[in-house]
């Protein structure tokens, strides 16, 4: 998944403030704050990065850039996929040229794979002017500071964290809903994975940071947040508590405007009752959960060191629909494991049938040097490993529609988001998330009053396809609820152009929280 993650236009910054990022500007005679763009690649946790980094670099006064070419462009990136390096120096490559053209212009590279390759990036493409890893997110600006100043490429990689990233200024995308990291790293050692390597062991952050960071978007208008971690079922066990992940869940219960709460990655083997019960007894915890199961097969996950087999898996799901009954359940699934033969795929395929999953990430097995898997006898052709994905997806698109299907009828609450189908310009239709994070397409019925984003609509569900749910509700069918988030979304529209915001005498002041779209399988 590739991401720019937009900003709104920072208002007037005093002198002292602006005088890192500023450049000579000849036609006023002085000075002008610089411009950046950040570009994401990879997983949730470089979304979240990048946030911190456009924080940083507003911070140090930088700006979003208005056009195509900015001042300072990062790349944060992902090294889980094979084709991470060919996209990277693939991007590199095209901005070379429009550096040259451009004197002044910076290029910066930070996130997993700048951890992994190093010295590498300043090899293949000497134009860099920055490289930083995972760790030291926080040292952006000051790389940047120092290429500039000494005309020379930058390059620092710490092998451990310096600080907790959520401690750095954010400049989040989004006003309705959030992001918080309640944990970096990871302990475990799945053969297919270089995310340990990368971003090391696990690190916890304390509850009371963690329930501080969530007020203070709710604060700002949020709804919604979203918890963030490698394994965040693991969460506590850095201080020895092992059911505080569903502590933190039932905490989160108690903040008041804060209506849906959601978190991604869990792991299978790490997933307790206690979590399930927390969930199931949480108001605000949505019926929604991302399992990854990465194959139905038994050989295969003690291969992947996955900790738990199948029957594990199916009886996870069984407790959550059970307490949880519309529950709505995602997956990631990896296909073509070294090893993997036509009965280890078909097991896979029985169990993604008995799931009934709502969406699946599937991924063909991408071979990275530096994990174990990379050294595995059985490496699968390419053609093989292709089949099988095609009929993993036919068989999980066929039951994405059934699944869908069954929502005909149902009455849901969607909360707006600023993103749109690719179709609105001709259905006329905003687009919104379910309780279950399904995606909804809906209009607004003549007479109506249209939502903004972060407002709630409440609509009876008339269309279903395999990735989406439409509802054309009447007027009689049709509710609106207007939230805080929307009044916080009037409120950054008006900062971004300067005009008071709606209901107000003056701008208020405007924040943008993260909550970016993600697609519902990538291929």
């Amino acid at each position: 998944m590739s991401l720019t993650i937009p900003s709104l236009p920072s208002g007037p910054e005093s002198s002292d403030t602006l005088e890192r990022g500023r450049q000579p500007d000849a036609a006023e005679g002085g000075q002008k704050p610089r411009t950046y763009q950040v570009r994401t690649f990879g997983c949730q946790m470089n979304v979240h990065d990048s946030e911190r980094m456009a924080g940083m670099l507003e911070g140090a006064g930088y700006i979003p850039a208005d056009g195509d070419v900015a001042d300072v462009v990062v790349f944060n990136t992902c090294a889980v996929r094979e084709n991470a390096d060919n996209k990277l120096y693939g991007n590199l490559g095209i901005l070379a040229p429009v550096k040259a053209a451009n004197p002044g212009m910076q290029i910066a590279v930070g996130g997993c794979l700048a951890q992994k390759d190093r010295e590498t990036i300043l090899k293949k493409a000497p134009w860099v002017d920055a490289v930083f890893g995972t760790h030291n997110v926080g040292a952006l600006p000051a790389l940047l500071d120092r290429a500039r100043h000494n005309d020379e490429a930058q390059l620092e990689i710490l092998e451990s964290l310096d600080v907790f990233p959520s401690t750095l200024p954010t400049k989040r995308d989004s006003v309705y809903a959030g992001w918080v990291s309640i944990s970096v790293g990871c302990n475990n050692t799945c053969t297919f994975c270089i995310v340990p390597a990368l971003r090391g062991k696990e690190k916890d952050r304390r509850p009371g940071d963690i329930l501080a960071e969530i007020q203070a978007l709710v604060d700002d208008g949020a709804i919604e947040v979203t918890l963030l971690g490698q394994n965040v079922n693991s969460y506590g066990v850095e201080f020895g508590d092992r059911q505080a992940f569903s502590k933190l869940l039932r905490a989160c219960g108690s903040i008041e405007g804060l209506e849906r709460v959601r978190f991604t990655s869990p792991h299978p083997a790490a997933f307790t009752d206690d979590v399930i019960d927390a969930m199931a007894e949480t108001p605000n915890v949505m019926p929604q959960l991302h399992m990854p199961l990465q194959s139905g097969s038994d050989s295969i996950l003690k291969a992947m060191k996955r900790s738990y087999r199948s029957t594990r898996f199916l009886g996870i799901l069984a407790k959550v629909r059970e307490r949880i009954p519309h529950a709505a359940i995602s997956t990631d699934i990896i296909v073509g494991f070294p090893g993997e033969t036509e009965e280890d795929f078909q097991a896979t395929l029985d169990v993604v049938e008995q799931s009934r999953f709502a969406t699946a990430f599937t991924f063909q097995y991408s071979k990275r040097p530096g994990t174990p898997a990379a050294d595995l006898p059985g490496q699968l052709p390419k053609a093989v490993v292709q089949e099988r994905f095609e009929r993993l997806t036919a068989l999980q698109d066929r039951i994405a529609a059934e699944e869908n299907r069954k929502q005909l009828g149902r009455r849901v609450e969607v909360m707006v988001t600023a993103q749109s189908g690719r179709k609105a310009e001709e259905t006329h239709r905003l687009s919104g998330r379910a309780q279950d994070q399904r995606l909804v397409h809906f209009s607004v019925p003549h007479g109506a009053p249209a939502p903004r984003p972060g407002d709630l609509v409440t609509v009876t569900i008339t269309e279903a396809a395999a990735f989406h749910l439409v509802a054309d509700p009447t007027l009689e069918d049709y509710s609106l609820r207007r939230s805080r988030a929307g009044d916080a979304w009037d409120r950054s529209q008006a900062d971004s152009c300067g005009a008071p915001a709606p209901g107000t005498g003056a701008a208020g002041k405007g924040v943008s929280l993260g909550m970016p779209a993600l697609p519902l399988r990538a291929r």
